[in-house]
């Protein structure tokens, strides 16, 4: 019996250790994301060609909503680089405005592309199965992506010379849509769908408006 009053006074020790580390849990975490890339919503004839992808990492910080912890709000900060190999061709017109075109497939370029690059904001709410003492855990976050395009550059190359345009004025720099991943770990599935178009209404071709719209799919690494 004289030792009932000490193991009392270690469980609640142990109790409260784990409150104090329960009103301390968070998931602040950095994320690397890899991207292949779609373009959906296409005008006629235009394709993608070999590999578009792209390379995503930031900061999101993790606000529990819950006395659990396993429910968050997240908000991020982030960067995100973009390559889309395809057959849209960007060239200054002899009065410096812009011309689209749909390259014919005889062409023989050896490069056609565009690059985005995009600063982004993450709010995501998020869901897991992770305890104060718990790494390895399942995960759903689920949200929007908001994102600002930086720099956008087109660069075209053949036998006979390269060109290259940036920073179009015919781009929405803002850009927005719902973000979704899943997994377990440090390893887990990303999904991004944007819900406006690359191209504002000046992107024209044959009258028909250019309205490209951006599909991200691949694997996201979250770091504490």
């Amino acid at each position: 019996m004289c030792l009932l009053p000490f193991a009392l006074y270690a469980q609640e020790l142990e109790d409260n250790d784990l409150k104090s580390i329960d009103s301390l849990y968070r998931e602040d975490q950095f994320y690397i994301g890899l991207s292949f890339n779609l373009l959906t919503n296409k005008p006629d004839s235009f394709t993608q060609n070999g590999l578009s992808a792209g390379l995503q990492l930031g900061f999101i910080r993790d606000f529990p909503i819950n006395k659990r912890r396993n429910k968050a709000i997240g908000v991020g900060l982030g960067l995100a680089v973009d390559t889309y190999n395809q057959n849209l061709f960007i060239d200054k017109l002899d009065d410096g405005s812009l011309g689209y075109s749909i390259l014919d497939d005889n062409a023989g370029e050896d490069v056609n592309r565009f690059t985005v690059y995009s600063l982004e904001f993450p709010l995501e709410y998020r869901w897991r199965t992770s305890t104060p003492e718990k790494y390895a855990f399942w995960r759903i976050y689920a949200g929007v992506k908001v994102g600002y395009i930086l720099s956008f550059n087109t660069t075209f190359e053949d036998s006979e010379g390269n060109v290259s345009v940036k920073d179009l004025s015919a781009i929405n720099r803002l850009q927005y849509g719902p973000s979704l991943s899943f997994g377990y770990s440090s390893f887990n599935f990303q999904a991004y769908y944007s819900m406006n178009s690359i191209f504002n209404e000046n992107a024209t071709i044959e009258n028909e408006t250019v309205d490209l719209q951006v599909l991200r799919l691949g694997i996201i690494f979250y770091f504490l």
